[in-house]
């Protein structure tokens, strides 16, 4: 009879700890904060990885408005270039949101350094994932901050959706639609709009 109250002591002391050690657990992970949304690899439809950024933007027709910028910018050889370079890549729809007018203004010869501008504000050298960009957001309390490849600053903030949203000089928003587009000689991300630096003045 001993015996017997002596196991059933043990299997309920036994039963016990186990029930303090899932409480301790559970209790662990509701303090876990998951800061950043869940990534999803988004494949360009028709880009190419072996392929560098200029000629897959080339080969994409929602991409035919960006091309034409850069060709008219004489940024084909920029874009070209080994890098790496992360490319904010804003698609016809981005560019169709832009007045006739500012457009047609900015891609007059007299205001090519301009153009020139606009274009290298879409680039930052090196590679910068999503996941890079998320991390530097979160530990910059909610804004991060990048140099683009004519040395102007762009700014990075999440937004309710958890959305990357892009924020540029002039005050513009454009958010990462597709991320991680993997390119020969880099990363490339579509924009829904597109960057514009502050223009020098002349």
């Amino acid at each position: 009879m001993r015996n017997l109250i002596f196991t059933v002591i043990l299997l309920m002391g036994s039963l016990g700890a186990f029930a303090q050690t899932i409480t301790k657990v559970d209790t662990s992970a509701k303090s876990v904060k998951y800061t950043q949304p869940v990534l999803i690899n988004n494949e360009g439809s028709k880009m190419v990885k072996t392929i560098d950024a200029e000629g897959n933007i080339r080969i994409s027709p929602e991409f035919s408005s960006f091309y034409r910028v850069i060709n008219i910018g004489h940024f084909v050889e920029t874009i070209r270039s080994r890098g790496p370079l992360t490319v904010f890549a804003p698609d016809n729809a981005a560019f169709a949101k832009i007045s006739p007018g500012r457009l047609d203004s900015l891609l007059m010869s007299t205001r090519e350094p301009d153009l020139i501008a606009m274009l290298s504000y879409h680039v930052i050298p090196g590679v910068l994932k999503a996941k890079d960009i998320i991390n530097q957001i979160n530990a910059n309390k909610g804004t991060a901050t990048f140099t683009t490849l004519t040395g102007n600053k762009l700014m990075a903030k999440l937004d309710a959706n958890r959305n990357i949203v892009l924020i540029d000089e002039q005050g513009g928003q454009s958010v990462i639609s597709k991320f991680d587009i993997q390119q020969d000689n880099g990363v490339m991300h579509f924009v829904t709009a597109v960057l514009f630096p502050k223009f020098k003045e002349i």
